[in-house]
Order: structure tokens, then sequence, then C-alpha cells
């Protein structure tokens, strides 16, 4: 595993403990994968290249118990999940390097109450298609409390416009669920944002791009490490 796939997939996996551990879901720790369980969703996260066999029939009888949406999270290509009756997409998985960038050009604040909390989480619920989680669940405000996790909100005038989550771990910042409103795209909302973050963290930054991010992402000088596999039972 290359040092910047490394610092994506062990930042992924400290969001997907904490995630578990807020929701109240259950957390299964295997040395090649773990796996947050709830009743709305069934989420796989590869952390090693090299299931053995014990693994991946664990991870088979998992799927096939989900009475609930699955996704299983691949970047390295080893996770056969058309085996498992799931589809596949991909996306691509990126690193920058620390360097500083201009100044956002709109405000952008850290969240700091439960309140502000809950106008992110809406946010992010609002922009990203997150079914099963109503707002409270989804990104719950007892990540407020863990070290190396904030929420950040991006505003046009007074009104809030986009937000993201980071995560510090390993020696990197991830930064996930870079959001802007439908009402406010095209208008510099995430550009700002990302600047705000690059700034703010003086460390490599890792993402895993959407389609229509990618361009953005590459232009503030992010590259791909890896294209990840996502499995999932829907599209």
């Amino acid at each position: 595993m290359s040092a910047s796939l490394h610092l994506a997939v062990r930042n992924a996996a400290a969001l997907t403990t904490a995630l578990a551990r807020t929701r109240g879901h259950d957390l299964i720790t295997r040395g090649a994968f773990l796996a947050m369980s709830g009743p709305t969703l069934l989420r796989v996260l590869a952390v090693r290249p090299d299931p053995d066999p014990d693994e991946f029939a664990e991870l088979e009888l998992l799927v096939k118990r989900a009475g609930a949406r699955v996704v299983v999270e691949d970047s390295f290509g080893t996770i056969d999940g058309a085996a498992l009756g799931l589809t596949s997409r991909q996306l691509p998985v990126m690193i920058r390097p620390h360097e500083p960038v201009p100044p956002p050009a709109l405000e952008i604040t850290p969240v700091r109450t439960p309140a502000e909390w809950a106008v992110a989480e809406q946010v992010v619920i609002d922009g990203f298609p997150m079914p099963g989680f109503p707002t409270g669940n989804a990104l719950p405000v007892g990540l407020l409390d863990r070290d190396g996790f904030r929420m950040h909100l991006v505003w046009w005038e007074d009104s809030a416009a986009g937000a993201c989550l980071t995560v510090e771990a390993d020696d990197a910042v991830g930064v996930h669920w870079v959001t802007t409103l439908p009402g406010y795209r095209s208008r510099g909302v995430a550009r700002a944002l990302m600047h705000a973050m690059i700034n703010e963290f003086p460390v490599p930054m890792t993402l895993t791009a959407a389609k229509p991010g990618r361009p953005l992402y590459e232009s503030l000088g992010f590259s791909v490490v890896t294209e990840a596999t996502w499995w999932s039972n829907s599209n």
C-alpha cells in the first residue's frame, strides 16, 4: 500500500469507527475490513488488500444477512462484490500535499455548538443523498466531542450555503461530505470551503471525489491515488 493510500484508508477507518459509535451501531473489526452494521445500513470498509478466505466468508454472511442498504468501499480492488450480489461504481481517492491557497471568498465558520451542528448536518442531508438517516443520526452531534472531528459551515450573506466534515487522523486530514445546497451551486461555495480547509490544516489532505467535484479538486492540486470500487445493493 502506498503511503498516500495508507493515509486515506486510515482516515476513512477513523470516520467509520466514530460513526458506528456515535450512531449506536455495531462495529465489527477484522484484519482486512471494518463493518458498521445498523438498522438502515451495512457499511464495510476494506482496510487491507489481502482478506483471507475466512474474512471473505464472514463478509459474505454479513451481506446476506443485512436487512438494509449495503455499501462496501474497496480501495484495493480485491473484494469481488459481484459474488455478493452487489453492483459497482468507481470513485477516485485523492490527496493533496499541503501548500497554502488564497483566502476563501466567502465566510467560513467552525461549528461550536449543538445548534450549529444541527444546521450543518441538515445542510449535508439536503445536499447529499443519505437514505435512512434523519437529522440527528446522519452525522450525530456526538462527533462534536470527538478529538479531530470538526464541522464547518460556509455562508452566503446570512444563510448557510454549504458544509463539510473534517477528520484529523494519522498525520492527514480527510474532508468528507463537501456539500453545497442546490440553490447556491455554481457560485464558488465549494471552492471557498476547500480554500478554508486547505489553509486551516497544514498537513496532507485526502478525500473521495464524486464525479461533479473532481474538476474542482484537480484545480486545487489534488491528485488521484487510486480508483476505489464502491459496491452496493442499490444505485
